[in-house]
């Protein structure tokens, strides 16, 4: 059988090449060749074949299970794309497993991550904060979280997506106080106030977890460092705010959007999903407008200033850092009130 070969000769072959032999298994089977059924993953001898990629592979590299792991996990969404009848692909995920004799890692949720900037959790804190997640449910896009005057508002922990919190003015004008993204609170003061003082609406579509003020007083009795890391996650976003008053009475246009920009991939970075390279964004101009107090036009030219300059390019949903040192400079921008370089509280 062909994996016998491929095992007979593994102590001559590069990763590389082991990769290559993979795919190559994918394309042979899939076209059918040898008598098999064309299942790319679920046959015996690719799996045979894998097994014996693997084994020769453990004896010659220490860490091969990242790329290995990463093409058959690959090789089963494309599969499941070409059997698509129901369970499938949970099928071919038990019967992969087995072959690399590991199991995939429950990820930290976005709050956890962003918590434990400040404060270093116990397994008693984790657990806790999984029993956020128990009314976690998903919204399209535009749908309105809560509307200022509410009573008796729910709070919600943003899981995916983004949100953003704004005031309308009498005559129909909107100011964005803040976009949130996931481990964020949607509304916490909602819970604590009689009546909600600003509005919440999803940008995109997202998945949150609906928070009780029962919720919050319970988890803050059995876990009183998690009560202090909501606390300082509450005195960032007051620290937030005072950056976004800033930069509506004394910063230029130019400079407000470049440390805005700069502030949101910041944020991100803490829960993964940013860099200094940049990140995606699916806020629209008018978004930008209406949290930089800029109108839609401005806006543009700034973008495009911002461009040519080769400071920042926003196009196509991303963000992109074409120069992080200097448009730092130009925004004045000191990663310092953000507080998210590591725990204070151990």
């Amino acid at each position: 059988m062909r994996g016998r070969r491929i095992l007979e000769h593994a102590d001559n072959l590069t990763l590389g090449q082991y990769v290559v032999v993979v795919q190559g298994e994918q394309q042979r089977l899939a076209d059918g060749e040898g008598g098999g059924s064309g299942n790319v993953i679920g046959g015996g001898h690719v799996r045979f074949g894998l097994q014996s990629v693997w084994q020769g592979a453990s004896r010659i590299w220490p860490e091969p299970l990242v790329i290995i792991g990463a093409i058959c996990y690959t090789i089963l969404i494309q599969s499941s794309l070409q059997r698509p009848f129901p369970g499938y692909l949970r099928q071919r995920i038990r019967s992969c497993r087995p072959i690399f004799g590991v199991t995939m890692p429950h990820a930290l949720s976005p709050l956890t991550q962003k918590l434990s900037a400040f404060v270093a959790l116990a397994d008693d804190d984790l657990e806790t904060l999984a029993r956020f997640d128990r009314r976690r449910r998903s919204f399209e896009a535009g749908h309105e979280m809560m509307h200022e005057g509410q009573t008796k508002a729910s709070a919600f922990i943003l899981a995916k997506g983004w949100a953003c919190a704004f005031k309308l003015l009498p005559d129909g004008d909107r100011q964005i106080v803040d976009f949130q993204i996931p481990g964020d609170f949607l509304g916490l003061r909602s819970i604590l106030f009689r009546t909600a003082d600003h509005s919440v609406e999803a940008i995109t579509r997202i998945e949150a977890s609906e928070v009780l003020t029962s919720d919050l007083l319970t988890a803050f009795e059995d876990a009183p460092r998690l009560a202090v890391a909501v606390l300082w996650a509450a005195s960032r976003d007051e620290a937030m705010v005072v950056e976004h008053l800033v930069n509506l009475g004394r910063r230029s246009a130019e400079e407000r959007m470049a440390h805005f920009l700069l502030e949101i991939g910041a944020r991100l970075s803490l829960v993964g999903i940013g860099d200094k390279t940049g990140y995606h964004c699916p806020l629209t101009q008018y978004h930008l407008a209406d949290a930089l107090g800029l109108s839609a036009v401005h806006v543009n030219r700034v973008l495009r200033h911002l461009r040519e300059e080769g400071l920042l390019t926003f196009q196509k949903g991303r963000v992109a850092f074409d120069d992080f040192d200097r448009l730092r400079a130009l925004a004045g921008f000191d990663l310092g009130y953000l507080d998210q370089d590591g725990p204070l509280l151990r």
